[in-house]
């Protein structure tokens, strides 16, 4: 019923004994609602990996895309997704209630880093190489947003389907969330926070080299609707 979409760079054995993700998965083995999609040793960009199972005929109902150095602390973690898609059409654990013009993430309001006001911001998320990571609170959730962190992004098959809603190829491994999270919200889908507990491993890559070239594109494609 809930199919977990991620992507690797390690071999079968070494994802589902060392990664973050693969731990997670195999503590969860119970809840026979789980599947997991893992593209191994993969070279491909976040998106072509998401968009082969929006686009596949045998994925499964709610697509859950995430992060292989993600910890799932929560041993509720279905019954918390199916929750959170009665209410919103996209889920995330971090997000943002607003957009301005030109931003570069969803917690941050130039290239400079910049966090956004406080209340601004909704969810929670941890942070450390092991599970249960100190945690960084954003805000209150759930709450509608208008972009939502991509460490995790959950949402129905049918629903990207019928919006043709789907990540954009060019953004690999930058700027794919809130590329996607505003293609969604051109479509209407609702976003929205909710309370789901995850460590992330990784704080990001801002401000890279490959960063500053995606963020150059990014900026390109929304131009028009940032100036309208």
């Amino acid at each position: 019923m809930i199919e977990i979409v991620s992507a690797t760079r390690m071999s079968e054995n070494d994802f589902w004994s060392k990664s973050a993700l693969g731990n997670s998965l195999r503590r969860l083995a119970h809840d026979h609602r789980l599947f997991a999609h893992i593209s191994l040793e993969n070279k491909l960009g976040l998106p072509d990996v998401y968009n082969t199972r929006i686009n596949a005929p045998d994925a499964q109902p709610i697509l859950v895309f995430i992060h292989d150095d993600v910890w799932i602390d929560d041993f509720f973690f279905a019954d918390r997704i199916i929750q959170g898609l009665e209410t919103f059409d996209v889920i995330g654990v971090a997000g943002n209630r607003r957009r301005v013009s030109n931003q570069p993430a969803w917690a941050f309001v130039d290239n400079k880093f910049t966090w956004d006001d406080k209340i601004n911001l909704s969810g929670t998320v941890a942070h450390g190489s092991q599970p249960f990571g100190a945690i960084s609170y954003f805000g209150p959730a759930p709450a509608s947003c208008e972009l939502l962190d991509g460490v995790f992004l959950a949402a129905k098959k049918i629903r990207l389907n019928e919006t043709e809603v789907q990540f954009d190829s060019r953004f690999d491994f930058h700027f794919y969330d809130i590329d996607f999270c505003r293609s969604a919200r051109k479509k209407d889908l609702l976003l929205g926070s909710w309370p789901i507990c995850l460590t992330h491993q990784s704080g990001g890559a801002f401000g890279s080299a490959r960063w500053n070239e995606m963020y150059k594109f990014y900026l390109e494609k929304w131009q028009a609707m940032d100036q309208a």
